[in-house]
C-alpha cells in the first residue's frame, strides 16, 4: 500500500493507550485515511507526541506520525470522553501484564471499560468497543458486562476482538501489509463496521465469534514460540553431532507445510508477546480443564537454551569473575529500542551476577537498557567498536545487522583474547575465522584459526 492511497472516506476512531500497539495502530489507521484520536492518561507523554517526540523507536513511525498530525488525520489528548462521544469505533489498546502464575493483569482493561461506559450516553447512538489488546478469551463478554453495568439505560453498544500480529521493528509494515485481519463479533452490525474500518488493507479479513478471536492470538502467538523453542532443541543435538542447524533449518523449511519462518538458532524468545502469551495460553488452558503441557516443554526448552549458552562460556573462560566481556545487543530483538523479557538482558544480568566485567553496546536500546539493567554494574557504550575494546569474549546478542557486517579484522585488533559467542548466528563464520577469531555459535561447530 502506498503512503497517502486513501481508499475511502475516513471514520472517527479512538485508541486508548499510546505503547507499541496503540500508538502504531492509531498512526496506521490515520495513514489510510481515518480520523484518529489517541487518548491516554499521561499528560507528560501526550504532550510529548504533540510535540513529535516518540516515546518508542520504530522504523517509519516517527515519520508517519508527524505527516498524519500535519494533515489533521491525527491527534493525542488526555480526554476521553470527548474521544468517545465524538468516535464510532473505541478500540482499546492498554498494558495486560501477566502475574506470577501466567494469568492475566486485566484491570488496566477493566478501568478503562468503566470509563468508556461513563462517557457514553444514549444520543451519542452506536457504538462500538474494541479489544485490541491481548486478552484470555471471554475478555470480551466481561467488558461488554462491566459496560452495561456502570453506563446510562439506552446506551446502544457492541464489543469486538480485533487481535494485532504485528512485530516490533517492523511494526508499521505489518500493520499496513498484514496477512490478514482477525475481527471477532456476536452481531452482524459490529461486523460490518469493523469491515469498513479495514477496507483500505489489501488482506483476508478472518469473520469469526467473539471467543475465537480471542483464542486465534494465543494460539498463533504461541505456536511460533514453539517452532523457535523446537528449533533450539535441534541446535543441541546438531551440537553433540556436529551437524550444522542453519543446514538442517533450510532443509526442514523448504517444506511447503513448515516454512523457514521462525526456525532460526538463538538464545531463545523474548519481548512483551511470547513469554506472556505462551504463559496466558498455558494459564487459560488450566482454567478451562485441558491443559497444554506441549507449551510448558516450550517454556523449558526456551530458559534451558541460554543457560546452555552460559556454560559454554564457562567452559571456555573458566570462571567469569573479573573477566571483561563485551555484549553486542540489548534489546530483544533489532529494529527497536525494547528491552521487556530480552534474552540480551537476562544474559548480561547472569554475566554480572558471576562478577563479570560487562560492557554492552546497542544501536537503539542504551536508554531502555540503561533502565533494566539498574543496579547492575555495567557500562553501557555509545561505539560498538569501543565497547569490545580490551574484552576477553564477545557476545553477539541482538540480531542487529551492523553487527552482522562489522569490521572483525579491527574487533579482533581492539579485544585481549579472540574468542567470538554468535548468539545469533548472524556473523559469517569464515569472516570471523580469517579475522582471527575462535568462533562459537549456536548449533554448528566451533571454528578455530590454524596454528602456523
Amino acid at each position: 500500500m502506498s503512503r497517502g492511497q486513501f481508499l475511502i472516506r475516513g471514520m472517527n476512531l479512538a485508541i486508548i493507550g499510546t505503547g507499541y500497539v496503540g500508538l502504531t495502530t492509531g498512526t496506521c489507521f490515520a495513514e489510510v485515511g481515518h480520523k484518529v484520536v489517541c487518548v491516554d492518561n499521561n499528560e507528560d507523554k501526550v504532550k510529548s507526541l504533540r510535540q513529535g517526540k516518540m516515546p518508542i523507536y520504530e522504523p517509519d513511525l516517527e515519520d508517519m506520525i508527524v505527516s498524519n498530525v500535519s494533515a489533521g488525520r491525527l491527534e493525542f489528548t488526555t480526554n476521553l470522553k470527548d474521544a468517545v462521544r465524538d468516535c464510532e469505533i473505541i478500540f482499546i489498546a492498554v498494558p495486560t501484564p501477566p502475574h506470577e502464575d501466567g494469568s492475566v493483569d486485566l484491570s488496566y482493561i477493566e478501568g478503562v471499560s468503566r470509563e468508556i461506559a461513563d462517557a457514553l450516553t444514549p444520543d451519542m447512538g452506536y457504538r462500538i468497543v474494541v479489544d485490541k489488546s491481548t486478552v484470555p478469551v471471554s475478555t470480551g463478554v466481561k467488558v461488554l458486562q462491566v459496560i452495561e453495568r456502570y453506563s446510562h439505560k439506552g446506551v446502544d453498544i457492541d464489543v469486538v476482538s480485533n487481535p494485532e500480529f504485528l512485530r516490533e521493528g517492523s511494526a508499521v509494515y505489518d500493520l499496513l501489509n498484514p496477512d490478514r485481519i482477525v475481527i471477532g463479533a456476536d452481531s452482524q452490525r459490529a461486523m460490518d463496521m469493523m469491515k469498513r474500518v479495514y477496507q483500505p488493507f489489501n488482506a483476508p479479513i478472518v469473520e469469526v465469534d467473539l471467543a475465537s478471536a480471542e483464542l486465534i492470538k494465543h494460539a498463533a502467538n504461541s505456536f511460533l514460540a514453539l517452532k523457535i523453542s523446537y528449533i533450539n532443541a535441534v541446535s543441541a543435538v546438531c551440537e553433540k553431532a556436529g551437524a550444522d542447524v542453519e543446514l538442517v533449518a533450510m532443509g526442514i523449511g523448504m517444506d511447503k507445510r513448515i516454512s523457514r519462518h521462525f526456525l532460526n538458532a538463538g538464545l531463545g524468545y523474548g519481548g512483551s508477546c511470547f513469554p506472556k502469551d505462551v504463559k496466558g495460553f498455558i494459564n487459560v488452558a488450566e482454567q478451562l480443564g485441558a491443559p497444554m503441557e506441549l507449551l510448558k516443554e516450550v517454556e523449558r526448552v526456551n530458559t534451558a537454551q541460554l543457560e546452555r549458552f552460559l556454560g559454554r562460556i564457562r567452559k571456555k573462560l573458566w570462571v567469569l569473575r573479573n573477566k571483561k566481556i563485551a555484549v553486542w545487543g540489548i534489546a530483544f530483538k533489532q529494529n527497536t529500542d525494547d528491552v521487556r523479557e530480552s534474552v540480551a538482558v537476562k544474559l548480561i544480568k547472569r554475566l554480572c551476577e558471576e562478577g563479570a566485567e560487562v560492557c554492552a553496546y546497542d544501536p537503539k536500546a542504551a536508554e531502555t537498557g540503561a533502565a533494566a539493567l539498574a543496579g547492575y554494574d555495567v557500562t553501557i557504550c555509545d561505539d560498538m567498536y569501543e565497547c569490545v575494546r580490551d574484552a576477553e569474549v564477545l557476545i553477539v546478542a541482538t540480531e542487529w545487522k551492523q553487527f552482522a557486517t562489522a569490521n572483525l579484522v579491527k574487533v579482533r585488533e581492539l579485544m585481549r583474547l579472540p574468542i567470538l559467542f554468535d548468539g545469533r548466528n548472524i556473523i559469517h563464520g569464515e569472516n570471523a575465522l580469517h579475522a582471527g577469531f575462535e568462533y562459537h555459535s549456536i548449533g554448528r561447530k566451533t571454528l578455530r584459526p590454524t596454528e602456523d
